[in-house]
């Protein structure tokens, strides 16, 4: 997949894919599987058209927490099939209505054969930009319009709230299912104070990306970087004198390499139980032995 940060008028007559995107879940791959198959269909390339950042941080200051990196979001896009993605820049495009967009944004600079969207996308100013007036203009424009059905998984809308919801609560297994693969989070391995060691259990400690939608307190069920293991996210509470700020501990399974400084990709895979004190080390010991017969 190619990447731009800027319009072009490189790639002409290709199928476009219209969102946000983020955590690329099984609604929005509904929605990018159109404009790829199509583009196969008629031996042209897709294109995904979206933002660097979220609309909220232009419209209202503030953005919800994100499911995914932007480096995790274009890797899930290339995995989909996806020949080229554009990341725009919101605000300089937020003030137009809809019609101007897709004449002066879409039509110009990519002359679609096909756009494809959600059944609720909204863009333009005003939201003056819907479904309906894409359908519209389709003859007008000579593309064709895909409006793509909600998709619906244990009677539940797939969307991102929905999915930041359910992190929020803990319900990672429902997320695996929402996403079509496991909320992954990844950092580089740094040096902890060493507690984990002395109890026999060594951990890969990483910091939780700030701008990533924060899970509860808790024991995890992992793999990290394809390795099974237990994640411990919080702040140790059974240790005193340390600092408050939450971290991720990861024991990885008949693991014993020195990985610090190394990307670790944690891909959650389960809620085992909340984080508590403990009245001893040896407690918490018995209870790690515990977790890990668990997974």
């Amino acid at each position: 997949m190619k990447f731009y940060t800027e319009l072009n008028n490189e790639n002409k007559n290709i199928a476009l894919a219209l969102g946000f995107f983020d955590g690329v879940h099984a609604g929005h791959q509904a929605v990018i599987k159109s404009a790829v198959d199509f583009a196969r269909q008629n031996e042209t390339k897709s294109a995904v058209i979206t933002f660097k950042e979220h609309p909220q941080v232009v419209l209202r200051g503030c953005a919800p927490e994100y499911i995914s990196t932007e480096e995790e979001r274009r890797r899930n896009l290339e995995k989909l099939g996806v020949d080229f993605c554009y990341e725009l820049d919101f605000s300089a495009i937020s003030g137009m209505d809809g019609e101007e967009y897709v004449r002066e944004i879409l039509v110009k600079n990519f002359a679609p054969i096909s756009i494809s969207t959600g059944f609720n996308h909204n863009f333009g100013a005003k939201k003056s930009g819907t479904p309906e007036l894409l359908a519209d203009l389709g003859e007008k424009y000579g593309y064709k319009y895909f409006k793509i059905a909600p998709v619906e998984i244990d009677g539940e809308v797939v969307s991102s709230s929905l999915i930041r919801k359910k992190l929020a609560a803990g319900e990672v297994k429902q997320v695996c299912e929402l996403l079509g693969r496991p909320f992954s989070i990844s950092g580089i391995v740094q040096k902890g104070a060493g507690l984990a060691s002395k109890i026999g259990f060594k951990t890969a400690n990483v910091s939780y990306p700030e701008k990533i939608c924060k899970l509860p307190f808790g024991v995890y069920a992992v793999r990290a970087n394809g390795m099974k293991g237990i994640a411990n996210f919080g702040v140790k509470p059974t240790f005193e004198n340390l600092t408050a700020t939450p971290l991720l501990e990861v024991h990885i399974l008949n693991f014993d390499k020195d990985i610090y400084g190394e990307t670790l990709q944690i891909e959650v895979l389960d809620f085992l139980r909340a984080e508590k004190k403990f009245s001893s080390a040896d407690e918490l010991v018995s209870q790690i032995k515990n977790d890990i017969r668990a997974i």
